[in-house]
């Protein structure tokens, strides 16, 4: 574990040049884990994300049994245990910063019969876990909650689950999933209809494993009782990593840089949609698809951006990008305005608030909204921000730096190892101004 006092200091200037590939995505890491160990056979995966984040939920797979070889370099061989082959843990499974394990095992051990129990970070036991545990008790799970609805979560063997078509309140792909997870294990077909569209990698890799689902618009449905078999999963460079660089690039004058191998799945695309509408010249380049996953390689040299009006059809596919385009915001021509992203309150910090408190305290005009923000662009001083242990806030930062005036000393880094292993030595290597100083 890193130490919780590391901070980065991120110095004036930089043009960000040459070629990149930023480490494997982390929402298809996760989910080749948990799909690989249900599988019968040996699933070998490539560009497995070796954050922290993904290591818990590798981990949590062998403390249930699962043999995994590696991670060695990016190369993980998962020996299936099929559907049904899971131990109970001797201990209760500990998740540490990430929600999107926390979510999705609670579908995919529901109805397994195993009692486990599922614990994580401060920052994990705070975030709403009710979003699943209400629709999954309607299936027939039984998942115990601290009192607030937040984890630990006790989940409690049961006699199998019962189908249900369910409309999701708010979209959230995380939900999605965990509700596809547990139909699985449901007697019949289990529907999910989402009010907006989130990302989709659950339902691509079950296809891969051979595992149907249907999608009609909005609905995507699974019927219970199948069966996956072990498959190869060469996993994309995760476009919310490539996009500290997308804006990097962006806003240091003189920039050109290619992002190589990066995933652009049209659920995830939002940020270079946003990018391209504020003015960015990123130019998609070798698109192809890599086991069902469409991915290219990203050339983006700097430009002038200008403020826009965020299209809220985009805020979904972009839900991750949100602090580094604000960094965007503040180095664009006019206001940006961002609305309906209540949802970014309820992430690794409440990154509206976090953002706004830190654009602030480096001189940016930006004002909260209960769903969003609005950011006049102007100069960037230095200062200190501090990122409230959120990997993405540490990372945003660290490229507002590219245009400001003076040192900008960012606090509580240590969690950018959940997502982006190394991000210190790739940003410098590519002509970023930064230093990671521990303790």
């Amino acid at each position: 574990m890193s130490n919780s006092n590391t901070s980065f200091t991120a110095r004036p200037g930089g043009v960000l040049s040459g070629t990149l590939r930023v480490p494997g995505d982390k929402s298809i890491s996760h989910r080749s884990i948990m799909l690989g160990a249900l599988a019968e056979g040996v699933t070998e995966v490539e560009g497995f994300l070796e954050g922290e984040d993904s290591l818990a939920t590798l981990r949590a797979f062998r403390d249930m049994g699962v043999r995994i070889e590696g991670p060695d370099g990016g190369r993980v061989r998962i020996h299936g245990v099929g559907m049904h082959g899971l131990r109970a843990p001797a201990a209760a499974l500990d998740l540490g910063n990430s929600g999107t394990s926390m979510r999705l095992m609670s579908g995919l051990l529901a109805g397994q019969g195993l009692d486990v129990t599922l614990v994580g970070d401060a920052s994990l036991s705070k975030r709403p876990m009710k979003r699943v545990t209400a629709p999954l008790a309607e299936m027939g799970a039984r998942i115990d909650t601290a009192d607030n609805g937040t984890a630990p979560l006790r989940i409690h063997p049961v006699d199998g689950l019962r189908p249900i078509d369910y409309a999701m309140p708010v979209a959230s792909a995380q939900v999605k999933s965990c509700l596809l997870l547990a139909g699985m294990y449901a007697d019949g077909t289990t529907c999910v209809a989402e009010p907006a569209p989130t990302r989709d990698h659950t339902e691509r890799m079950l296809q891969g494993f051979g595992y149907p689902v249907r999608r009609d618009g909005a609905r995507a449905c699974i019927d219970g009782g199948g069966t996956l078999r072990a498959c190869a999963i060469d996993v994309p460079a995760d476009i919310s990593s490539a996009a500290f660089f997308l804006v990097g690039a962006s806003i240091a004058e003189g920039s050109d840089l290619l992002l190589e191998h990066v995933g652009i799945n049209p659920t995830r695309d939002g940020v270079i949609n946003i990018l391209r509408l504020m003015g960015a010249d990123i130019e998609i380049r070798n698109r192809r698809e890599v086991g069902g996953e469409p991915v290219a390689d990203l050339r983006v040299r700097s430009a002038p951006l200008k403020g826009i009006r965020i299209p809220e059809d985009q805020v979904p596919l972009a839900i991750d990008e949100f602090p580094v385009l604000f960094v965007a915001a503040a180095c664009a021509d006019g206001e940006t305005v961002l609305t309906g992203a209540e949802e970014l309150r309820v992430k690794e910090s409440d990154r509206i608030q976090v953002m706004a408190d830190g654009l602030q305290a480096v001189g940016v005009d930006a004002r909260p909204t209960p769903d969003g923000i609005v950011i006049q662009g102007g100069p960037i001083g230095g200062g200190r921000v501090d990122s409230h242990g959120d990997h993405r806030i540490a990372m945003a930062f660290t490229m507002a730096g590219l245009r400001a005036s003076a040192p900008i000393h960012i606090d509580d880094c240590a969690n950018v190892n959940t997502s982006f292993p190394r991000f210190v030595d790739l940003a410098a290597g590519v002509g970023c101004a930064v230093e990671s100083n521990d303790g």
